[in-house]
């Protein structure tokens, strides 16, 4: 059992950044395929940088009991996939989530501006 908590501290950290997520739209509940596809290759690259680093020798699989010892590849443990999906998910929402805050700190002058342009569309087409 004590073999799966490294496993279940990330499933709960992902599970917190994806409520964030929700509360505010800022990455998957925003643009699902989108998300999917950034997280899909920034995972796929941080695990060709992991294949050659392991073929290398600069890199090698810690021990401990809190790991499941399931491996996806020779020296590259399952929660490290997780891991990787979870810091790309993360890196998305924060940086979506500073924009947002920048935005909202000048007064969400982009999002009026935004609506300002398609407002004076509307009223060109009329």
């Amino acid at each position: 059992m004590i073999g799966l908590a490294y496993l279940a501290v990330q499933a709960v950290s992902f599970a917190g950044i994806a409520v964030i997520d929700h509360r505010w739209t800022l990455a998957f509940f925003r643009a699902r395929a989108a998300t999917v596809l950034a997280v899909t290759a920034a995972v796929t690259l941080f695990l060709t940088w992991d294949v050659l680093g392991v073929r290398s020798g600069v890199f090698f699989r810690g021990q401990t009991d809190f790991m499941t010892g399931l491996l996806v590849a020779p020296e590259i443990p399952v929660e490290e996939v997780v891991f990787l999906a979870f810091l790309s998910y993360l890196a998305l929402v924060a940086a979506n989530g500073v924009v947002r805050a920048v935005d909202h700190a000048r007064g969400g002058r982009r999002t009026r501006d935004r609506a300002d342009r398609a407002a004076g569309a509307e009223g060109e087409r009329q």
